[in-house]
């Protein structure tokens, strides 16, 4: 597991674009046959994925980052698969997962392990998880059970698609929050105007892009925005002070995750054009 500790809202400004891709752009995710994790210090995130093209992968816990060996001893986790089918089996439970379905594992599951029903086209398991103080029941959930809002105009190129997936109108949880966001054909802006969320922090994993497609992620102050270029699977953390907005050469998809104070969609603090700098 990669530990990394991101500046502050004071230091973002000085860095290059190399700094800020080292700390803030999780590039290396959907490995086939690996499952890579990445803790994060801020709201003690942890995100990651899983591939498994041979035997189960399993999700095991860190003495060193999280002193467990159990990795949900004392964390919830979400899953959503951008794969192929697979199942996620948890404390003896198999969960069949389609592409697009997602799965809330809750604190004190003991073995989790992940696998894919055709090894040649495997499952492609994006995760999260976020420390929990209740223990609340493992639930699946559909891709087709999740809580659709339509947004955006087309003469604004930003009309999507938000699928609601693990939220507060679907199951408990303690803090995490996830969803897929789609844009559909020609329609390129998600979040403008952007906003911010100074009581919780999120997580962008974009996907559904062609190998010469890129996604300008932006992010920083409102007043001191800097930009990220992104490939198909790669995954931009958000502080609380950080705006969160992007444009594509196409249109594209992407998994969003919170974690934080608050669990209500709509907890935003809009961002005014004439601030954007």
């Amino acid at each position: 597991m990669e530990t990394r500790y991101l500046p502050n809202d004071k230091a973002y400004p000085r860095m290059n674009t190399e700094e800020m891709r080292e700390n803030f752009l999780v590039e290396h995710l959907f490995k086939p046959g690996e499952l890579k994790l990445l803790y994060a210090d801020v709201d003690r995130a942890i995100v990651g994925s899983a591939v498994p093209t041979g035997t189960a992968l399993e999700l095991v816990g860190s003495l060193q980052e999280m002193a467990t060996e159990v990795f949900a001893e004392r964390r919830e986790i979400g899953v959503i698969n951008i794969g192929q089918g697979g199942s996620v089996t948890v404390d003896g439970t198999d969960y069949e997962l389609e592409h697009g379905d997602a799965l809330y594992i809750g604190k004190g599951s003991k073995q989790i392990s992940f696998a894919s029903k055709n090894t040649n086209q495997p499952a492609e398991y994006y995760l999260m998880s976020f420390p929990a103080h209740a223990a609340y029941p493992t639930k699946l959930i559909k891709n087709d059970e999740g809580e659709v809002e339509e947004l955006g105009q087309a003469d604004s190129a930003n009309m999507r698609r938000i699928n609601k997936l693990i939220h507060p109108g679907a199951l408990n949880t303690c803090q995490i929050v996830m969803g897929i966001t789609s844009l559909g054909s020609g329609q390129v802006w998600n979040t403008m105007p952007p906003h911010l969320h100074p009581r919780r922090m999120e997580i962008y994993m974009y996907y559904a892009l062609e190998p010469k497609d890129r996604v300008f992620h932006f992010m920083g102050k409102p007043d001191e925005m800097r930009s990220l270029v992104m490939k198909n699977k790669q995954a931009v953390i958000s502080p609380s002070w950080s705006m969160h907005s992007a444009a594509g050469t196409s249109n594209y998809t992407f998994i969003w995750g919170m974690g934080g104070e608050n669990q209500a969609f709509a907890d935003m603090d809009f961002i005014d054009m004439d601030t954007l700098r």
